[in-house]
């Protein structure tokens, strides 16, 4: 079966890209993803993948670059209160949606409204739960008030901004950003086109035309890119990017991605915290970065990355370190000494997840733990791991975040996707202090207490930080790494 998808993808690129030539059209940039997008609504897209791409067609309040600081974008500047407790925007005058229509205090609004669970509305984001009130004084004013002050508020504001009374859906998008959704063709490609209407002609896009083809199958991006037929590829193996370097250009680092082994501790052999701290123990980090990774990673111990460098909690190293004697001692002592049957469900498109479950598997024999993997499409991991909690385990990669409580409000208790299941009272008394605590020193300890907490309670083993390894034509020039997930191709542009 795997071979048939294989061909199957290698075909489908064929067939997409049969009118190409080599000959280069600096018009045209053609890129590939490897999973199909989820949405490009943003408030139903949980993709990695799929935000990378929205990113380049929506706005927020803020913005951010490559270093991972925000500015104002859509807002034209902003205060605090005195309290901490209310933001004022000035809304930014002069900028219109892709279909036309200008922004305004209005559409923002609604948008928070929406987001926050406002005015009657279906709550959409449960991280804005801070937020009291939206409203708007005046035309080109928003003002947020926040029930208690939130350091971290500001990090928030790049929620992309919609258009009041715009039917949104999965394959219809309209935002304010330098490129515009034009077309989607289902397993074949993402096509953005110049918005020439960009409010801003320093930050607007170069390239005209950028193609986005769904390519998950490593050997047929190589291909495309050798032949001509792609510009970029991305999420290349170390050992593959290596061999590329003569002719093309390679650009990998790290991209404050945390690779984890999550496990869902409402499946009874994993409420037991003694499991856990045995499987933490019997899995060599290092072996599945070699294995699975081609060696493009760094070990981390909590699902933070090192790149979060003024949170990240660089203590944890002896928590449960690979020691296999030490992860027996936690089996024996565990309600199931000799071990149980363990299904990993993975997201077939990602082979880096597919390769370190096997590795993982392996590893855990030692322990009885007999493993079955389980790979399955990109969109039925999202529905039935992310979204539903329906496995036992999985690997995945969880995304980078400006905001640290973005990435740790994942194992808050009552957070919806909370899809490990992890409850202890004492992380979610953390990362609540943490959220309101607007002395900057305070608030860090607070979060590295929140990341020993999970290296100690181990509802993940905590792999690495995954490379991104990227491909491109020698020609291709403006490429930069963020610390979120962003192809920012608009400022991407041939030499």
């Amino acid at each position: 079966m795997k071979k048939i998808i294989k061909l199957l993808s290698v075909l489908t690129l064929a067939l997409t890209l049969v009118s190409c030539t080599s000959k280069k059209d600096k018009n045209v940039l053609r890129m590939n993803m490897l999973t199909e997008p989820d949405s490009f609504f943003p408030w139903e897209s949980a993709a990695t993948d799929t935000s990378a791409v929205n990113y380049n067609i929506y706005e927020g309040l803020m913005g951010f670059d490559s270093t991972g600081a925000v500015f104002p974008l859509l807002a034209e500047s902003f205060t605090i209160s005195e309290d901490k407790l209310s933001y004022t925007f000035k809304i930014r005058q002069g900028v219109t949606f892709h279909d036309g229509q200008a922004l305004t205090a209005d559409d923002v609004v609604w948008t928070y409204q929406n987001l926050v669970g406002l005015n009657g509305y279906t709550k959409r984001n449960d991280k804005l739960h801070i937020i009291e009130s939206v409203s708007s004084p005046d035309s080109s004013t928003v003002v947020i008030q926040l029930k208690k002050p939130a350091a971290g508020f500001i990090l928030l504001a790049i929620q992309p901004i919609l258009k009041q009374g715009f039917e949104y859906s999965k394959i219809n998008a309209n935002g304010t950003g330098p490129y515009k959704l034009a077309g989607y063709e289902l397993h074949q490609k993402i096509t953005l086109a110049k918005n020439d209407n960009y409010w801003n002609p320093e930050r607007a896009a170069k390239i005209p035309t950028v193609e986005i083809h769904i390519v998950s199958d490593e050997a047929a991006a190589i291909s495309a890119l050798q032949s001509g037929q792609l510009d970029l590829i991305q999420k290349v193996t170390a050992g593959n990017a290596k061999s590329l370097a003569d002719q093309f250009k390679v650009i990998g680092q790290p991209q404050n991605m945390a690779q984890v082994f999550a496990m869902n501790t409402s499946v009874p052999e994993l409420s037991d915290l003694n499991v856990r701290l045995a499987i933490s123990c019997a899995v060599n980090k290092q072996e599945v970065i070699d294995g699975a990774l081609d060696g493009a990673g760094d070990i981390i111990y909590s699902n933070f990355s090192p790149l979060m460098s003024e949170y990240y909690n660089d203590k944890l190293t002896g928590v449960t370190p690979f020691n296999l004697q030490k992860a027996k001692e936690y089996m024996s002592k565990s309600a199931y000494p000799e071990g149980f049957e363990l299904k990993i469900t993975v997201p077939a498109s990602y082979p880096m997840h597919v390769n370190a479950a096997q590795i993982i598997a392996s590893q855990l024999a030692v322990l009885n733990i007999k493993c079955s993997i389980e790979p399955i499409e990109w969109a039925t991991w999202l529905d039935q791991v992310y979204s539903k909690a329906n496995y036992e385990s999985t690997v995945i990669a969880f995304s980078g975040k400006l905001d640290p409580s973005e990435i740790l409000i994942r194992y808050f208790s009552t957070y919806k996707k909370n899809f490990t299941r992890f409850n202890n009272g004492d992380y979610d008394r953390a990362f609540t202090a943490a959220e309101t605590e607007v002395d900057q020193a305070k608030r860090v300890e607070l979060y590295k207490e929140c990341q020993r907490i999970l290296a100690e309670q181990a509802p993940a083993v905590y792999l690495s930080d995954l490379h991104n390894n990227v491909v491109m034509d020698k020609k291709l020039m403006g490429y930069k790494q963020f610390p979120v997930s962003f192809y920012n191709v608009a400022e991407m542009y041939f030499d």
